[in-house]
């Protein structure tokens, strides 16, 4: 009897394959199954999908004639030059457990079994982003910033940040979002977010929180993080010190004084020439020894196009001097 069984299981296995005995697919998605068979004596049988965990008493959820139809969300194509195609969408997890797929044949069906697996959807890349804009630069003044972490994809998913340490990776807190602020920075810090379910596990960009004066309150930290603006503290540094107001002040402007005593104009006028004539060009030289020295070469340039002038004055009034041509008398021919 047993080994008529196996010729039996055998034979139907020949007679009917899928390229698949076990599927794993995710809550929401979907699968297709391809199943060959012979043709020749099958082509016109009725085929179906069956769900139970044995053939001989599973439930059919669609056969190809759809007779029997009890899921909307599940589809048979047979075809006589590609085979059969089972697809199931919008899986849930109640869809999980094991099927059937079935010729029917006279006397006994020809089946194979599947086992179908719905896990949850794999968790994609977290990104991680500030609550509040950082153009103005909050930290710089000691403002508290929260970081938060999330998934595009996933489902049941969890976050967890840690901070980044040269021995091991310190859990800080299970949760979505990190608070910063002037009590938890401390000297150069990394930190990271994760999400994972039970079937994934993904790690976010690090961030950069550098704290330039620690304190418990009004701190000056930086936070340096992928997407957003770069910026330092460097204004804050010079300008203010931690135990001073947090909020910047902006120097004030007092307006021109115009006075109408004589007297005050006239210092305030004897003022401003002594200034600018103390002043120091861009030489580094004070104004008035600069103005000295082009003046002497001023002064000297002068005279000697004077001194020129006056040398071709004198050539040009002196007057010629006229050769005298002396004449000797000629003999005496006629003596």
């Amino acid at each position: 009897m047993k080994i008529l069984c196996l010729i039996l299981l055998l034979r139907a296995s020949v007679q009917l394959q899928c390229d698949k005995k076990k599927i794993t697919a995710h809550v929401g998605g979907e699968f297709t199954l391809k199943c060959d068979y012979n043709t020749k004596s099958f082509l016109f049988s009725k085929k179906y999908w069956c769900r139970g965990p044995s053939g001989h008493t599973c439930v059919i959820v669609m056969d190809s004639e759809q007779v029997h139809k009890s899921s909307d969300r599940t589809h048979i194509l047979d075809t006589p030059r590609y085979g059969l195609f089972v697809k199931v969408t919008q899986l849930q997890f109640e869809d999980a457990g094991t099927y059937w797929v079935g010729i029917d044949k006279i006397y006994a069906d020809i089946m194979t079994s599947v086992v179908v697996v719905i896990t949850e959807v794999p968790v994609s890349k977290p990104k991680v982003w500030p609550t509040s804009s950082l153009v103005t630069r909050p930290t710089c003044w000691g403002a508290s910033v929260t970081v938060r972490c999330s998934c595009t994809k996933g489902t049941a998913v969890h976050f967890a940040w840690y901070k980044h340490t040269h021995h091991e990776d310190l859990l800080l807190h299970l949760s979505s979002d990190l608070h910063l602020h002037c009590s938890t920075v401390e000297g150069e810090s990394q930190y990271y977010c994760v999400a994972s379910n039970d079937v994934s596990r993904e790690q976010s960009k690090v961030i950069s929180v550098q704290a330039l004066v620690p304190a418990d309150s009004n701190c000056i930290y930086a936070v340096n993080m992928e997407g957003q603006p770069i910026y330092d503290c460097a204004d804050r540094m010079t300008t203010t010190s931690p135990e001073t107001s947090p909020v910047p002040t902006c120097p004030t402007t007092e307006p021109l004084k115009i006075h109408t005593d004589s007297g005050d104009w006239s210092s305030s006028l004897n003022h401003t020439l002594q200034d600018l004539f103390l002043s120091r060009s861009k030489t580094g030289l004070p104004l008035w020894l600069t103005l000295l020295r082009w003046g002497s070469f001023a002064f000297l340039l002068i005279f000697l196009c004077i001194v020129h002038e006056c040398t071709k004055a004198r050539h040009r009034k002196r007057p010629k001097r006229k050769r005298k041509v002396l004449f000797k008398p000629l003999p005496n021919l006629a003596a």
